[in-house]
């Protein structure tokens, strides 16, 4: 129901602040729409970005071992949509997959655009991956079967990225390169569209998904255990048990006397009987170091006939 307030309104908010008397601003009623998707919380919709930011990073290295080219992959949107809304910004010709979502009834979309399409199938031919921007025609079915192993490693990735909520065997129905030809729900049924942007070489492209809502809304619990599982803060006792679990812990301890550095030449010159200088006292403290870092200064003392340290100073760094 977002909309822009009038300089009539704008002039009476300032005029109560200032104790004057707002001029009489008439209340308008504003139309609702209850059929707009709006079923999808924020958290939820929160949660389906991070997880397919974690999609996009697997993805591009994926892809880019694959096609063995720079692969860029980004999250751009994640929003809700009525279907018919989603299917109005695909413009064919363009590669558009049904996906089942197994145990799950429902079908998802997910469309490839042209852009990146030709400059994969160039790639995967052994070509350079010229720029497919100029190629406004159908893929053929020679090319569909040559994008199989793209798919494969998508849906792969995209399982995986899933894994963390519902276990959801993504599969496809078809390939088609006419949204049209796929009407999988009807045009006023809601569904969360996310955007990927894919960047192959020199050429970019868009990956664009439509999840049902209502298969959201059946996992919608998951959705939110996931989302208050990375907002959790750690309680005291939470840190008492971690404290208690790293207490076990060993470290390597010494004690060193920093000195000046030597060069190659002059240690590989250095014979028995040479005296080395050092640029510091003889009471300057040493530093004891826990595996590699320094915690305390101190000087190497006796204790019943071992050699020990005794800790005059702390650091404060942590360990």
């Amino acid at each position: 129901m977002a909309r822009q307030l009038s300089q009539q309104e704008i002039d009476g908010v300032f005029k109560q602040r200032k104790g004057g008397e707002p001029d009489a601003v008439a209340a308008k009623a504003v139309a609702y729409d209850f059929r707009k998707p709006d079923r999808i919380s924020k958290s939820q919709v929160r949660a389906l970005q991070l997880m397919h930011e974690d999609f996009a990073r697997n993805l591009s290295m994926s892809l880019g071992v694959y096609l063995r080219s720079f692969v860029s992959v980004n999250v751009c949107s994640v929003e809700q949509l009525k279907y018919g809304e989603f299917l109005g910004g695909i413009s064919p010709p363009t590669c558009v997959v049904s996906l089942s979502l197994r145990p799950y009834d429902g079908t998802a979309l997910m469309e490839i655009t042209t852009s990146l399409i030709f400059p994969i199938l160039d790639l995967i031919l052994g070509g350079k991956g010229k720029d497919g921007a100029v190629q406004k025609r159908e893929i053929t079915m020679i090319e569909k079967s040559l994008l199989d192993t793209l798919f494969r490693i998508i849906l792969n990735d995209l399982q995986l990225a899933w894994k963390g909520v519902a276990t959801i065997n993504f599969k496809i129905e078809a390939i088609e390169t006419d949204p049209q030809m796929l009407q999988m729900l009807a045009p006023e049924e809601a569904v969360v569209a996310i955007g990927i942007e894919i960047r192959v070489g020199e050429n970019s492209g868009m990956l664009n998904l439509a999840i049902p809502a209502l298969n959201i809304k059946m996992i919608g619990q998951k959705f939110d255990q996931q989302w208050m599982a990375r907002k959790v803060l750690p309680t005291e006792a939470g840190q008492a048990r971690m404290l208690d679990l790293l207490r076990p812990s060993e470290f390597v301890c010494d004690a060193r006397l920093m000195g000046p550095t030597l060069t190659l030449r002059d240690l590989l010159a250095a014979e028995v009987g040479d005296c080395l200088q050092f640029d510091c006292s003889v009471n300057q403290h040493l530093d004891l170091l826990f595996n590699g870092t320094s915690r305390f200064l101190g000087e190497v003392t006796g204790a019943r006939n071992h050699r020990a340290f005794a800790v005059a100073e702390a650091k404060s760094q942590n360990l």
